[in-house]
């Protein structure tokens, strides 16, 4: 096959080369019998999280003549679509296509686009409710988000909190340096306990967010794929995971299927990870029932 009869597939990432969704759907169309370069040409883009560049990285995309573009998260597909608008797309990591206006419905998603996502409304309550294990005394929550991304996680996280009669203190982040004030604010909230939202720049910044977490004594919560930053506990269903389906998708449009009438698939397969060495740091004594539930326990 010569390099200009290879299909090109693009992808679009608001965050770095290290996120999990990426090797993982990479893995996932190797294992389908496609080879990069030789039957296929992955060209993948990362903001590092600066959403402000994606849209100029969707138009390079365009450029490099992508048949389809692979993107994770809603951010990305909106950059992408502006850029390429008859291309097919297939997502992952939306957190609710149908209410984003990103497909018309679930099982016919038209507008050329199709893909998966792991949302789950009911993620950020037992997230709360973990937490809870480990604080009983929770009073004030303090929720990490993103500014640059769609609301839904920090409405969802103060439905949480009113549920279980907890205080909550929501910061979003629109650049790293956002950290510092986010952490004073939490302390002047007094909160006593973290939820970190699974977003593109809680992802970017998750070692530093772990770190300021531990150092302030502040007992917290991740999502399933930033247990690699290796915070006290990490729970949901694994990015990676939900990105691997994407993969049939591509391979199911390049036979020449329609991305517009190919369902939406959810995928939830919650995991909790807990990390001992973190427990130690900050003496915090885990219940023998958390760690009854746990999937996987490190340290």
């Amino acid at each position: 096959m010569q390099l200009s009869d290879i299909p090109v597939v693009g992808m679009l990432l608001a965050g770095d080369r290290s996120y999990p969704s990426f090797g993982s759907f990479c893995g996932a169309i190797r294992e389908l019998g496609y080879e990069d370069g030789e039957t296929i040409q992955i060209e993948p883009r990362f903001a590092d999280g600066h959403l402000d560049r994606l849209p100029s990285l969707a138009a390079e995309l365009v450029q490099r003549r992508a048949k389809i573009i692979v993107v994770i998260g809603a951010v990305s597909y909106w950059a992408a679509r502006e850029a390429a608008p008859d291309l097919p797309i297939v997502f992952a990591i939306v957190l609710d296509p149908v209410s984003a206006k990103i497909v018309q419905s679930a099982e016919w998603p038209g507008g050329h686009t199709t893909g998966g996502t792991n949302f789950d409304p009911g993620q950020i309550g037992e997230q709360v409710r973990l937490l809870k294990q480990v604080v009983p005394s929770l009073r004030c929550l303090a929720v990490l988000g993103d500014a640059g991304v769609p609301d839904i996680l920090p409405r969802l996280s103060k439905a949480a909190t009113e549920a279980e009669g907890l205080d909550i203190s929501v910061q979003l982040l629109g650049r790293e340096g956002d950290l510092e004030a986010a952490f004073a604010a939490f302390a002047a909230a007094k909160a006593n306990g973290l939820l970190c939202l699974e977003v593109p720049r809680t992802t970017t910044y998750g070692a530093k967010i772990v770190e300021m977490a531990n150092a302030a004594r502040l007992p917290a919560i991740f999502g399933r794929d930033h247990a690699r930053y290796a915070p006290l506990m990490a729970y949901g269903t694994s990015l990676a995971f939900a990105a691997r389906r994407m993969a049939s998708q591509v391979d199911i449009i390049l036979k020449g299927a329609d991305a517009g009438k190919l369902a939406v698939e959810y995928v939830r397969r919650p995991e909790l990870i807990v990390n001992l060495n973190a427990a130690r740091k900050m003496a915090v004594t885990l219940p023998d029932r958390l760690l009854r539930s746990a999937s996987e326990i490190v340290g």
